[in-house]
């Protein structure tokens, strides 16, 4: 084992600039597929946060057409009695500034409502309305404004701007607006649907609805809701991990590729060293353990590489056009369990590589080479 060991760091140190350019592959390709797993995490995660501060985590709606009590649950942080309906949004023009017109979905809540989403700092009152940032662009209004709210059923009120919410998700930002129970009723007729209701944990929204809906209310989690995006980018995960590991695969091919070279510059000496005595197996270690050393060498400086990248990517995220993406940012989440399935991975094709230098070392017949 020792000799084995003795012989295979030799040939690595011996090509310094080859073994240097095997490393580099193999880490450059387990890094490039850890950021890009760490940016999709992070793109996933931060999409789900940013819809998550102004979407319920679960809507229970009302089977009948009063509205029943809701049951306790240990799991439900917070609770309300909601509306919603579609309107139209207007600005009279004044002065210099055009008209402003942009239809948005309007949430009116009841008692209790402003907990729901305790990241955009509502405090509804009757005749006032909370819209998204983008929203209030598109509308060109301030805080103190009035606008004009028409619902479907050519109902006209007019509402005070009371303030606006950012969530980072375009979609929200750019489509929703926010106003008491009672100002809604008014301007639809809608009386309350049922409840919106907030979690301790969202992602056990489903489970939490089947057991508070009964007989009196249908349930709807969030995941419901957003299932094709969610599955969309789920997809498109797995997707991109197979493309980027292909580069691992090539840096694979790389190593085996110095190995075969080796194995055929080395030929004279397998030859010498088996009619010396040693076995077929000790050859077949040397190159084994060059095969090992180049692999876990490049996985752990690939994790590394990947790893510094992550903290770059974080500290300078990358811009997104929120119109195409949701997002205004790209975040970064880095999961363990992704750096050691990659590792695991990356590290299990390298050896395979290595198994076609190592065939051929021992099939070098010694008799023939040194006559």
């Amino acid at each position: 084992m020792r000799f084995a060991l003795f012989l295979a760091l030799a040939h690595l140190r011996r090509r310094p600039l080859q073994t240097a350019l095997a490393l580099l592959g193999v880490g450059v390709g387990v890094a490039v597929l850890l950021a890009a797993l760490s940016l999709t995490n992070g793109f996933v995660s931060g999409l789900v946060r940013a819809t998550l501060k102004a979407y319920p985590h679960l809507v229970l709606f009302s089977l009948g057409q009063d509205l029943p009590p809701l049951p306790p649950h240990p799991e439900v942080e917070g609770a309300a009695p909601f509306a919603a309906t579609k309107a139209l949004l207007t600005r009279p023009a004044e002065g210099a500034r055009g008209p402003g017109v942009d239809f948005a979905t309007l949430v009116g809540l009841g008692e209790g409502g402003e907990a729901l989403y305790p990241e955009l700092g509502l405090r509804l009152e009757p005749g006032g309305i909370y819209l998204g940032s983008a929203l209030v662009q598109s509308l060109g209004v301030v805080v103190g404004e009035r606008i004009y709210a028409m619902s479907a059923t050519q109902e006209r009120l007019t509402l005070r701007v009371l303030g606006s919410f950012r969530t980072g998700n375009y979609l929200l930002d750019s489509g929703y607006a926010f106003v008491d129970l009672k100002t809604l009723e008014r301007l639809s007729g809608l009386r309350a649907q049922g409840y919106q209701v907030r979690l301790k944990d969202p992602w056990r929204a489903r489970e939490v609805g089947f057991e508070l809906a009964g007989t009196r209310f249908f349930p709807q989690a969030w995941q419901d809701t957003q299932r094709t995006l969610l599955e969309q980018l789920a997809l498109q995960k797995q997707v991109l991990g197979i493309l980027i590991f292909l580069i691992v695969a090539v840096a694979a091919l790389g190593v085996a590729n110095l190995l075969v070279l080796k194995v055929v510059e080395k030929t004279p000496e397998i030859a010498l060293l088996r009619a010396m005595g040693a076995s077929r197996l000790t050859v077949g270690l040397v190159f084994a353990l060059e095969g090992v050393f180049l692999g876990v060498g490049g996985v752990g400086l690939g994790n590394l590489l990947g790893y510094a990248l992550g903290l770059y990517l974080s500290l300078r995220p990358v811009p997104l056009p929120g119109e195409l993406y949701f997002l205004t940012h790209l975040p970064v989440e880095m999961r363990l369990a992704d750096f050691l399935a990659v590792s695991g991975a990356s590290l299990v094709a390298t050896l395979l590589s290595a198994l076609l230098p190592l065939w051929r070392a021992l099939q070098v017949q010694p008799g023939v080479v040194l006559r």
